[in-house]
């Protein structure tokens, strides 16, 4: 399935840290930043997680729920939420079902060897569940900032 910006993004529902379980529709009426990371508690994932934390108020105050996703295991995302101090939730996709519809499965190397993973993504849902923004490829630094920057922009633009 191919995105669109414009088009509704896909709907799903999936298992959360918190004991929750996440229905993109039941978020309308909010702006939702998807941000789809490779692997808990490594590096990168945890950079990228920190700089979504320390910025929640103002996606708050911009009507925007954050949430991380990656094929970890319930137990590994609730471990790595706790120990980061997320405050909010991250999915647990072990079948791959989120990422598949977001299309961010893709062959990548590591250490000369290739194997099936999650290219880093973020994406930003308008309130009509309808997709605002994608990047794809992402690089960590400074890149919460620019989603962040996206979301208050479309908040405003509201």
């Amino acid at each position: 399935m191919t995105l669109a910006i414009g088009q509704s993004a896909p709907s799903f529902t999936a298992t959360a840290t918190g004991g929750t379980t996440v229905t993109l529709s039941e978020l309308k009426g909010r702006q939702v930043v998807l941000f789809f990371y490779p692997k808990a508690s490594t590096p990168g994932c945890t950079t990228e997680g920190g700089d979504f934390r320390d910025r929640m108020s103002d996606f708050e105050a911009a009507n925007t729920v954050v949430l991380g996703v990656s094929r970890d295991g319930i137990r590994a995302q609730e471990n790595f939420k706790a120990k980061q101090a997320f405050n909010f939730e991250l999915i647990s996709d072990k079948d791959e079902t989120v990422c598949r519809l977001f299309d961010v499965i893709k062959l990548k190397k590591l250490y000369g060897k290739e194997h099936m993973g999650i290219e880093r993504s973020t994406f930003l849902i308008d309130a009509e569940g309808k997709l605002a923004r994608e990047w794809r490829g992402v690089k960590v630094p400074g890149h919460a900032d620019e989603v962040l920057e996206a979301a208050q922009a479309l908040y405003a633009a509201g």
